[in-house]
């Protein structure tokens, strides 16, 4: 893998005035794990008694299937309001986010010029307390949050976003971090060698 800051200068290269700009949050624009994972340890502490230790991994984002690992024995009540609660206590943890610099230069570097869109499968209202804790909300063109299918199966954000917004998806640079989002991207029609992986 290229070190990021070739790759970044290679990104910028390719930015013209009609190239569209599309960020991811989590991991990406903002690292968010560390407050993720403190903000469901409160839940679960709060909802249901346990004597297990529950250790932030750096390698691992915290999720719902993280929670049905190391908690295999919640009713669904249980998981609901650790689910619920888990959303309550993010905002105590905002502090515990930080920015990617470099990602964010981009951004700051651009928004004026292009299109820029957050493209996220975070839910709206815990994106908006953090893009407005960063003060990046007002950066962007155009949010996308979180989209659930009828079947609650994952949705393709990239399809998604390059049908909504009628983009062009060879014109189209993302950011992101997730293995699968990049597939997502692809399968979008975004070129590869327009994808910044972080």
């Amino acid at each position: 893998m290229k070190n990021v800051n070739e790759t970044q200068l290679n990104i910028i290269n390719k930015i013209y005035e009609d190239t569209i700009l599309v960020f991811d949050m989590d991991g990406t624009l903002v690292d968010t794990d560390f407050a993720n994972f403190l903000s469901y340890k409160k839940a679960i502490l709060s909802i249901i008694q346990t004597n297990k230790d529950i250790l932030f991994n750096p390698n691992e984002r915290f999720n719902r299937t993280t929670l049905k690992r190391i908690e295999s024995n919640l009713t669904e009540i249980e998981y609901q309001k650790i689910i619920q609660q888990k959303e309550e206590n993010y905002k105590e943890y905002l502090s515990q986010t930080q920015l990617n610099k470099s990602v964010v230069n981009i951004l700051i570097q651009f928004f004026k010029t292009n299109k820029t869109v957050l493209v996220t499968n975070c839910r709206e209202d815990r994106a908006l307390i953090t893009l407005d804790y960063h003060n990046l909300t007002d950066k962007f063109s155009n949010l996308l949050f979180r989209q659930i299918s009828d079947d609650e199966k994952r949705t393709n954000k990239y399809i998604n976003a390059v049908s909504i917004l009628n983009l062009s998806a060879n014109k189209v640079v993302v950011f992101e971090n997730e293995k699968q989002e990049i597939e997502d991207a692809i399968l979008a029609g975004i070129p590869i060698e327009n994808i910044l992986i972080i």
